[in-house]
């Protein structure tokens, strides 16, 4: 142990005394330091001025009608990108705009046909069409551009889609609407034929039997046949305007049913738009963990993700509403399941956009994005999408035929009131002829009233067929239910469908801005590369005239002094970092804390590297850094690299120092700071299991290796 202590001893008397060997040692220990500085500045906030990112727009759509109404949605394309500022949009025709971006003047361009708004148009027809949007970007001028622009050509498909669903269901709604105040308004004329008729069942047994006794009293029975006879104008008028409410309300379900069909992609989209929105949310996470560049432009990135989330939101938020009212209509457990996965994704779409204006917020503050922010908020999005795309596929095969056969069930049900009025219709001139002859009973006598008895029991069965009929129907449904669905708030519902969901963010783990969040993998990298430098030009080795150390104590003596040069550049590096560059750290204790033991860590394995193999070691280190740059999941998350990498990952020491100082900038899980402390222990054990155990032997071994190859005076 003394000899251990005598060999630093001298070394730091010999590095403090020796001033060139100062200046030398002096610029290693503060080198690795810029390394990480000048790497954080420059990815600080990559997405600052994405207004520079020019894209050509062509507006070639000629316009349309739909419903007597003109429209013309690449106007209205147009208005908007004249308002929007977060990309350059150049407004020029489809020659100029092709030409530059094949030669690099445009990344992207954006054509809008002629047929646009007629495509949009045939919504309301048998055969709808989409409507077709031509993006064509030059993806070789730069890696980033194509994800940005990407961004804008999307915003402008679900702006267009928004805008025409809130169109087309107001439209849709208006008619429902008239149908729904033509039916009210017809309805006590509706009711008064129902309570003839099953007036009329009920006392027909009556008339049976004062026939019966017409044939004792012939002036009884004619007064009551009079009576009977003077009602029958009425019923039949109530009956003729019962088929012609009846026929309305038929009417009005083959348009409820029309309707659906109409709506149906509509709210499809909307369940699409927010997998769509999802998507987006994740392609911005990992746009956002890519990007090297200016804050700003992650600023510009995350206020139209917040603008996506606000509109998915509002969309979930009415989907909900409109599942809450098919509750009433449909089997609850069927709509219940899909309300279950709406709350959820509106509860994500909430953590989502706390997750968003977190990451705003640091990099407003200029204190960089939080990697594990990206991660949870790229998680989410995922999740999001995934429950999303069950909708959409469950939309078809479960809902809608639901809905139909609701609908189908009450228009049935309409067509079965028609036919009883229509049977009651028809059977009434028969009735009216049996009165008429009833009331020349008493001069005809009592063989005439024969034949009236005879007859009167069909009438009776007749009768008695529609009553039944009319009470089947009041037992499926009640038609005040179908008005007030018809009746419902035109805007209020045509609001609804385009724009269902109001998104509600929460954020974990705020970070400010990306430089920031990029700091743990390039303080990291730098500890590393400080180890490489200080081994590149101090010797492993000691050489002392008249004194031989053990292999063991000039393992260890030597050790300390590249210890004490790599904890000098570590705390170089992390005060910087929190004080010259004020990257965002939540503990910056143990941020700094975190990166001297991390820096131990290293030191330990690239000395013992080279310690044992010499030259080869010092390769070793370096294979190990490059592996570790692209697989410690550093910049983009691992679950992105090949098998290859997150085979290794669990393996490379860095995997473990980055989650370190990620806890430390974000906020501390102590469960994950444990393990990640004995991950590392466990390479450092590795490490002196090398260097003391295993170096003599190795040393001896390929001694005469080793000078063989420095006597090719090409070998150092």
């Amino acid at each position: 142990m003394k000899n251990i202590w005598t060999i630093y001893r001298t070394d730091i008397r010999r590095m403090v005394t020796n001033w060139p060997a100062a200046i030398i040692i002096g610029g290693l220990i503060v080198l690795p330091s810029l390394y990480a500085w000048f790497n954080i500045v420059a990815s600080w906030d990559p997405y600052s001025n994405t207004k520079g990112i020019q894209i050509a727009v062509v507006n070639q759509d000629a316009g349309t009608t739909l419903i007597d109404q003109p429209i013309n949605v690449g106007k209205e394309i147009v208005a908007a990108l004249k308002e929007n500022h977060d990309l350059g949009w150049t407004f020029v025709d489809q020659e100029e705009a092709l030409h530059g971006v094949k030669h690099g003047s445009y990344y992207a361009s954006i054509i809008i046909p002629q047929d646009m708004s007629a495509r949009i148009g045939t919504i309301l027809t048998n055969n709808p069409e989409k409507a077709i949007i031509l993006y064509v970007v030059n993806e070789k001028i730069n890696a980033i551009a194509p994800k940005i622009t990407d961004k804008g050509a999307s915003t402008i498909i679900q702006q267009v889609s928004s805008n025409f669903v809130e169109t087309a269901n107001g439209t849709i709604f208006k008619i429902f609407h008239a149908i729904g105040l033509e039916i009210e308004h017809e309805l006590p004329s509706i009711l008064k034929a129902r309570d003839l008729i099953l007036k009329l069942d009920k006392h027909l047994p009556e008339l049976n039997e004062t026939v019966k006794l017409a044939l004792v009293d012939v002036e009884k029975a004619n007064k009551i046949i009079t009576d009977a006879k003077d009602s029958l104008p009425v019923v039949q008028d109530v009956a003729q305007k019962g088929k012609l409410l009846s026929s309305k309300v038929a009417n009005v379900m083959e348009h409820g049913e029309s309707g659906l069909i109409s709506i149906a992609p509509l709210v499809k989209q909307d369940m699409q738009s927010i997998a769509d929105i999802a998507d987006s949310v994740h392609e911005t996470a990992v746009a956002l963990q890519m990007a090297e560049e200016d804050p700003s432009v992650g600023i510009a990135l995350l206020n139209r993700t917040e603008a996506k989330l606000s509109i998915a939101s509002s969309i979930v938020k009415r989907l909900i509403a409109w599942h809450d009212k098919l509750q009433t209509l449909l089997p609850v457990g069927l709509v219940q399941r899909k309300l279950e996965r709406l709350h959820a994704i509106e509860d994500r779409f909430a953590a989502q956009t706390a997750l968003v204006q977190s990451l705003r917020s640091a990099l407003e503050a200029g204190e960089g994005a939080a990697k594990d922010l990206l991660g949870r908020l790229d998680a989410s999005a995922v999740e999001t999408a995934s429950i999303t795309n069950t909708l959409v596929d469950q939309f078809d095969t479960e809902l809608i035929p639901a809905i139909e056969s609701k609908l189908q069930e009450t228009a049935h049900t309409a067509n079965q009131v028609t036919q009883v009025l229509n049977t009651g219709l028809q059977d009434l001139p028969d009735v009216a002829k049996l009165l008429q002859d009833a009331s020349k009973a008493a001069p005809v006598a009592t063989q005439e009233l024969h034949n009236i008895q005879h007859e009167l029991p069909s009438l009776e069965q007749k009768v008695h067929r529609i009553a039944d009929d009319i009470r089947d129907l009041e037992s499926k449904g009640n038609i005040q239910e179908v008005i007030d669905l018809l009746l419902h708030d035109v805007q209020k519902e045509s609001q609804f469908f385009a724009q269902p969901v109001e998104l509600k963010e929460q954020k974990l783990y705020p970070i400010p801005n990306y430089g920031s969040a990029m700091t743990p993998f390039y303080t990291i990298l730098s500890l590393w590369v400080g180890a490489l430098l200080l081994v590149s030009l101090l010797s492993v080795d000691v050489h002392e005239e008249g004194i031989r150390y053990k292999n063991h104590e000039v393992y260890a003596g030597r050790y300390l002094t590249f210890l004490t040069c790599a904890l000098l550049q570590t705390l170089i590096c992390t005060l910087g970092d929190l004080y010259v560059l004020h990257t965002y750290a939540v503990d910056k204790l143990w941020f700094v804390l975190f990166g001297l033991y991390s820096s131990a860590i290293f030191m330990l394995i690239v000395y013992s590297l080279v310690s044992v193999f010499g030259n080869v070691g010092k390769a070793m280190a370096i294979v190990m850094l490059v592996l570790q740059v692209a697989g410690s999941g550093g910049t983009f998350p691992i679950q992105m690299l090949p098998q290859f990498f997150q085979r290794l990952y669990p393996f490379l020491p860095f995997s473990y120092s980055i989650s370190l100082i990620r806890e430390a900038t974000g906020g501390i899980l102590w469960d994950i700071v444990y393990r990640d402390l004995w991950m590392l222990l466990i390479f450092a054990g590795l490490a002196l299991l090398l260097g003391l155990v295993l170096k003599s032997p190795i040393n001896r071994g390929s001694a005469e290796l080793v000078k063989k190859a420095k006597d090719s005076r090409i070998i150092h």
